[in-house]
């Protein structure tokens, strides 16, 4: 929830070593330098590093060159869901003042020099992404793969029990067993 330059010059600092940052300096104990073992780490952390901001606010929007000017910012992320529900419309990143709002900030991210990243949505395919500049672009996140397993699981549960009221009578087998075994 990036909003302006000083939030995203924070967030910056919150990613590297002091002097350049305000990161905590344990870094013998973290896994990026192999828990100490990589004794090259420090002299180099900062090339490895992918700073994103992300954008999912009206204010942000207006600010997004200027978010993506900071040096530092390698990446604008466009929150299309959050956006939406920024201005009104909870649930509908499709609606068109949304888009709308979403092509003003990604010429931002653009004129400012940073990669634009986000997420390819039912009405924004990636190939549309793609298209007006993203550089990268999330298909999908896990959370929505699990909860779609997880829907198509109770679905064909719920299925297996209006055809195993039938099954039963025929095959004498229950309709939990049948659904279990697949």
């Amino acid at each position: 929830m990036i909003e302006s330059p000083k939030m995203a010059k924070k967030a910056v600092s919150y990613c590297r070593f002091p002097p350049e940052g305000i990161r905590g300096s344990a870094h013998t104990v973290v896994r990026a330098s192999d828990y100490g073992i990589d004794e090259g780490y420090l002299s180099n952390y900062a090339e490895e590093l992918l700073i994103m901001c992300q954008v999912e606010s009206e204010e942000g929007v207006k600010k997004a060159e200027e978010i993506s000017a900071v040096d530092g910012v390698d990446c604008v992320q466009m929150g299309p869901l959050d956006l939406s529900a920024s201005m009104g419309y909870l649930w509908d990143p499709g609606h068109k003042k949304v888009r709308e709002m979403m092509r003003v900030s990604e010429k931002g991210v653009l004129k400012g020099g940073a990669y634009l990243g986000g997420f390819a949505m039912p009405h924004d395919g990636p190939i549309d992404l793609k298209a007006r500049g993203y550089r990268m672009v999330s298909g999908t996140v896990d959370v929505g793969l699990f909860r779609s397993a997880a829907v198509d699981d109770v679905r064909k549960f719920k299925m297996s029990l209006i055809q195993g009221s039938d099954d039963e009578a025929e095959d004498g087998k229950d309709g939990d067993d049948k659904y279990w075994s697949e």
